[in-house]
């Protein structure tokens, strides 16, 4: 899963600017040190930052809590005021999606097996 800071950067410089704030104001509303605010907003250093940062400027912006995670994972951000998105049945969703497909495949698989047999078979009875 590619993760777009720039994309991040962008949605919190434009708050930001739209809030009127510095570096320093959302900094303190967020409890996260200017320096990572700073790294974050320039995107100059990219490096893994945890979700409850993400959460905590997202919330100190006035955005819904997961709205700079769904933006940093290219999804649409929820709405403000909609529920969060419980992570474990995200992945459940996920892991459910996944065993379905698998399921498909192998039955397709079967399916091949059982033509390839009956073609051996055929090419068998060619030769005698």
């Amino acid at each position: 899963m590619t993760e777009d800071w720039a994309a991040v950067a962008r949605t919190i410089n434009e708050r930001v600017l739209a809030l009127g704030w510095k570096q320093r104001e959302l900094a303190e509303r967020s409890q996260v040190s200017q320096a990572i605010v700073r790294e974050i907003q320039n995107h100059k250093v990219e490096r893994k930052r945890s979700d409850r940062t993400l959460e905590a400027l997202s919330v100190a912006l006035g955005l819904h809590p997961q709205h700079l995670v769904a933006v940093l994972h290219g999804r649409i951000p929820p709405a403000l005021g909609q529920p969060r998105e419980d992570m474990e049945d995200a992945v459940s969703a996920r892991l459910a999606v996944i065993e379905r497909r698998l399921s498909e495949i192998t039955e397709q698989l079967a399916g091949l097996q059982t033509d390839i047999t009956e073609l051996v078979r055929r090419d068998e009875n060619r030769d005698v």
